[in-house]
């Protein structure tokens, strides 16, 4: 039953993903605990969210911006090693309450505080990206305000979302694979995860153009935030929350 809980939630996540250029990864990680063991909930995220992520970016890949790559990469791949140096290092026990504490900030931290624009931006984009979601899973919402500073026009903004998160999940899934980390464990779940990350994200891609966004934002932080608390208090009591 955890399995298919998980399986339509991230259908549903990817779907919402796919129309709004993120939020998905944060709902579905925020679903996960007390589904599958503490350990495991950041490595099957990444790979879930990977699948999500690049057919999102394929479904609009003619509004790719490819001159952002380069230094998206470079600053990923340092984010990566950075981000594995302290993962293998921090107690699990707390891992969901940290989690459920970086989600809270991601959704109510002022985007007028992020700073983006130049090379040297994207660099800063990639490397906190993926070295914070190394810890923390999802990071979708803080990327996404750097974009918007450079291009806030629907498509481009969530395809390029999804491809700099694309290279994010890529290098924390090879992470993760060098930290010791055994998908193989998990091929039946992941499997069904992908595969309706990526129906999730055809759906999504389709529905972007009839989904009205007035108000949607206020209610969907309220969601998000409710959903974090829920992870934090499922800690704190030990898993013996409804």
């Amino acid at each position: 039953m955890n399995d298919l809980n998980l399986i339509l939630a991230a259908f549903f996540t990817s779907c919402l993903a796919g129309a709004m250029g993120m939020g998905g990864g944060v709902l579905l990680i925020a679903l996960m605990p007390g589904l599958v063991p503490v350990a495991a909930i950041i490595p099957l995220h990444a790979a879930t969210q990977l699948a999500s992520n690049a057919s999102r970016a394929y479904f609009g890949r003619s509004s790719i911006a490819w001159h952002m790559l380069p230094a998206l990469m470079l600053g990923a791949a340092l984010g990566a090693w950075a981000g594995a140096e302290v993962y293998s290092s921090l107690n699990l026990r707390w891992l969901p309450a940290i989690i459920g504490c970086i989600i809270l900030l991601l959704t109510w931290l002022p985007g007028s505080k992020m700073r983006g624009g130049g090379q040297l931006g994207l660099v800063a984009l990639g490397f906190y990206q993926t070295g914070l979601g190394m810890i923390a899973g999802a990071t979708g919402p803080l990327g996404a305000a750097v974009l918007m500073r450079t291009n806030s026009e629907k498509n481009w903004l969530v395809v390029n979302t999804a491809v700099y998160m694309t290279i994010n999940h890529i290098l924390r899934v090879l992470a993760f694979v060098l930290l010791g980390f055994s998908f193989s464990d998990w091929w039946e779940l992941l499997a069904g995860m992908i595969m309706a990350s990526i129906a999730g994200s055809w759906a999504g891609t389709w529905l972007r153009q009839y989904m009205p966004q007035v108000n949607f934002s206020k209610w969907f932080k309220l969601l998000v935030t409710l959903l974090a608390l829920r992870m934090i208090l499922l800690d704190l009591m030990g898993g013996n929350l409804l």
